[in-house]
């Protein structure tokens, strides 16, 4: 597949099932329609909807764009990143692709405001907390070894660092 092609199926398939196909199937089940708060609080909360979607979406991004760039593969099982990548948002926090996608849940639910969306962010939430320990970072151990070994020690898995980490090691995806 051509450099563009492979990201944009990646995309097709996962984050836009979990954030828009199954938020758009909750809302048609539950009859949940977009419209303007009722109330100052609501409105106040479909606000900070749209700025939790605006970060969850740019991080989601400049994520990707790492995984193409440095790393040279996608977001896919499929097609991983060749390269570990460490730079831009994963010199804060270690998961920032998924960091974004359920920021973006969490806006959804916001925009919404619907308790269904919520439940939604929260078991996808749930299924990541589990799945990347147990799964994800298994596998990027035993393909970058010591150089992933080095990078989860030293960056967080949730709560990004202040400043951003560098590796001592020198090389491609790397800094």
């Amino acid at each position: 597949m051509s450099t563009l092609i492979r990201p944009l199926f990646a995309i097709a398939v996962l984050p836009f099932t979990v954030t828009v196909l199954v938020p758009l199937w909750i809302a048609r089940s539950n009859s949940t329609s977009i419209g303007l708060g009722n109330s100052p609080i609501a409105i106040g909360v479909q606000v900070a909807g749209v700025v939790l979607l605006a970060i969850g979406v740019v991080l989601f991004v400049s994520s990707l764009r790492r995984f193409a760039t440095d790393g040279k593969g996608t977001l896919a099982p499929w097609d991983p990143p060749r390269e570990l990548v460490v730079t831009g948002p994963y010199s804060y926090v270690r998961h920032p692709m998924i960091s974004g996608v359920v920021i973006t849940l969490f806006a959804e639910a916001m925009l919404l405001r619907s308790e269904s969306q919520f439940v939604w962010a929260c078991v996808f939430l749930a299924l990541n907390s589990i799945y990347i320990p147990w799964v994800e970072e298994q596998d990027l151990e035993i393909r970058f070894g010591d150089a992933y070994r080095d990078y989860r020690i030293n960056v967080p898995v949730v709560i990004p660092r202040l400043r951003p980490w560098r590796s001592r090691r020198d090389g491609p995806g790397r800094r």
